[in-house]
């Protein structure tokens, strides 16, 4: 197997390291982190993907602090020699967590992570990594992985969050401006690859009529589905949330009707999951909650996830990025580069929210499970942004942050 290079290399050093789970809230206490043990495993992998006459040698391995409890991350140098010529690759390898782990998600199917990252870079403009190989066999490193390169960038951070004083914070209004309207045109990208129901046919809702197209309605009621049975699997060992409980129960009964095709998603589309270079994306990562949906489930996760960041702000007395992603312009940019007029944001905000609140219950378990914290007197207390949820189910949220959604 050569590598492919259909993509333009791309090197998520830090943002690779910026998962969505918050995972420096809670970690396994064992790792793959032997590095010399990590440096042959992968040159003896490499030999058995690489042509005979490659001879493949990995000349560094890091296995960074801050790795997360999505998957593992692995950077590495390797060489090889192809057409005669040896060169030197900044690599990745992002692996499926141990069972023992405590994985956050019931399901690692690193191989589909792979597929859309290269149909991505095959039918749009995105930047995303290019990736290498995807080896589904757990044997060489202990669990499935994929291969993707690696460049260098600035990420907004989580930890400090951007919103308590970083580079992007600092940066001037117009930069900012720049990133976040280059970051909504990730979106509308993303939303316009044409026949993306046959183009990420994997993708599609178990279930659903191979020969008939699917909707958005259609793909949203299965998304819906899909994010109870993944509350009551991370539940199922544990306490439950009266107030998720409450919220998948209004998602429910509040679902909207969009109308149109569905489009493919990046699911975990935020400014975090960009590295940027002078406030424009050069790598797009974290591709594990890609689904086929309305237009909406991207966008409503971009501005629910910034809140989420500005809200700690707040709650810090700082003065955070109001002016970052505010829906009126998020919109008003989307349907200017789309032609397509967002809807239903406040329910979309709100089920983006919800989807947080369970990775973020889940989170709080492996916490409690790996001894870090004991467990509250209140399921609801594991949830941060338990009273923004709160306010969102009431409909006090939006008008006071003075907002409209």
């Amino acid at each position: 197997m050569t590598p492919d290079t259909s993509a333009p290399p791309s090197d998520p050093d830090s943002a690779q390291l910026s998962d969505p789970d918050f995972a420096q809230l809670a970690r396994p206490g064992e790792s793959r982190k032997d590095p010399e043990h990590l440096r042959i495993r992968l040159r003896d992998w490499l030999e058995s993907v690489l042509p005979a006459d490659a001879t493949p040698e990995v000349t560094s391995v890091e296995v960074p602090a801050a790795n997360g409890m999505s998957n593992e991350t692995i950077l590495f140098n390797a060489e090889w020699t192809e057409s005669g010529i040896r060169a030197e690759h900044r690599l990745v390898a992002r692996i499926a967590p141990a069972d023992s782990a405590v994985p956050l998600f019931p399901t690692y199917d690193l191989d589909r992570q792979y597929r859309v990252m290269r149909t991505v870079a095959a039918h749009s403009p995105v930047p995303v990594p290019a990736v290498y190989w995807s080896e589904t066999s757990p044997e060489p490193l202990g669990g499935a992985f994929f291969v993707m390169g690696r460049l260098d960038g600035d990420v907004p951070p989580d930890v400090m969050p951007y919103t308590f004083g970083s580079w992007l914070s600092e940066a001037p209004p117009e930069a900012r401006r720049r990133l976040q309207d280059a970051s909504v045109q990730v979106l509308a990208d993303l939303h316009t690859i044409d026949a993306p129901d046959d183009r990420f046919a994997l993708l599609r809702p178990a279930g659903h009529d191979p020969d008939a197209p699917l909707t958005a309605a259609a793909a949203l009621r299965a998304h819906i589905r899909d994010q109870r049975d993944y509350y009551r699997w991370a539940t199922a060992d544990g306490p439950r949330s009266p107030l998720i409980e409450r919220a998948l129960d209004w998602i429910e009964t509040n679902m909207p009707e969009p109308a149109g095709p569905a489009v493919l998603c990046w699911g975990d589309s935020r400014i975090g999951n960009i590295m940027y270079r002078e406030f424009e994306p050069v790598a797009v990562l974290d591709w594990e909650m890609a689904a086929l949906g309305p237009r909406e489930l991207d966008l409503g996760w971009m501005i629910y996830l910034h809140r989420f960041f500005d809200d700690l702000a707040a709650l810090a007395g700082l003065p955070g990025l109001p002016d970052l992603l505010r829906p009126a312009d998020v919109v008003a940019h989307y349907f200017d580069r789309t032609g397509h007029h967002p809807r239903d944001l406040e329910f979309h905000t709100l089920y983006a929210a919800l989807r947080h609140a369970i990775v973020m219950f889940r989170v709080q378990t492996r916490t409690i499970a790996f001894g870090q914290a004991p467990a509250p007197a209140d399921p609801d207390d594991m949830i941060l942004h338990r009273a923004t949820l709160t306010a969102m189910l009431d409909g006090t949220y939006w008008p006071g942050i003075g907002v409209q959604p």
